[in-house]
């Protein structure tokens, strides 16, 4: 049985932790270190697209 990828549970969560306010500089949230265009599409991502964006958060710096 293969399942379709719209029926996929989703097992990376979002990284927000409530503070959402872009740094004006970098054009990083200061709350989770994403960028606007990371927050908008991140829904629609797939776990390996949301486990790489996780991975890059704590080398960001503002």
């Amino acid at each position: 049985m293969t399942s379709s990828p719209s029926s996929m549970v989703r097992r990376v969560m979002s990284p927000c932790i409530g503070i959402c306010k872009l740094d004006q500089k970098s054009g990083l949230c200061l709350g989770c270190r994403r960028t606007i265009d990371e927050i908008g599409r991140w829904a629609m991502l797939d776990d390996p697209a949301r486990q790489a964006i996780v991975d890059q958060l704590p080398t960001r710096k503002f």
